[in-house]
């Protein structure tokens, strides 16, 4: 009897940040990277200059962190099929936020939640017509009332 020894490749979760003009973005990024990490899956995170400056600040001796890399960088090796991820998280909180998650949804075959945030996160909610997981909350400062939307979820357990 023949033992199967493949080896499967941990599984990933990417964070697409991108302004951080809402506080809660940062908060929530890295209690992501938390529980990912406890549940063995590996998180990168992709954001602007601003987001990633905001973690990497937070986070300089990378206690928490691993792999920091540029937003247009993470989309392009997609899109070259150099990298995929198992799962896409985008955080949305204005318009541009849909643009990139509904470019997730045609490059990327990973599972795609988005978690829609901020005064206008209803609205929003409204205009996102492809298909994925929708995590939404008004918070802006208070980032509680979406980590409990994300807790309901449980996308690291999935």
């Amino acid at each position: 009897m023949e033992s199967d020894t493949t080896v499967q490749p941990p599984k990933t979760a990417l964070l697409v940040l991108g302004c951080p003009q809402v506080p809660v973005q940062t908060s929530i990024a890295l209690y992501l990277v938390s529980r990912f990490k406890k549940a063995g899956i590996t998180p990168i995170i992709a954001g602007n200059k601003a987001a990633n400056t905001l973690l990497v600040v937070a986070d300089p001796d990378r206690h928490y962190l691993g792999e920091v890399m540029d937003l247009d960088r993470a989309v392009a090796q997609i899109m070259e099929k150099k990298r995929d991820f198992d799962r896409c998280f985008v955080f949305i909180h204005n318009d541009a936020g849909i643009s990139y998650a509904a470019t997730m949804s045609a490059i990327s075959k990973a599972k795609l939640y988005v978690l829609v945030y901020g005064e206008h996160q209803e609205d929003l909610v409204q205009q996102i017509t492809f298909p994925c997981t929708k995590i939404a909350a008004k918070a802006v400062h208070n980032p509680l009332p979406l980590k409990k939307a994300i807790d309901e979820v449980a996308p690291w357990a999935a």
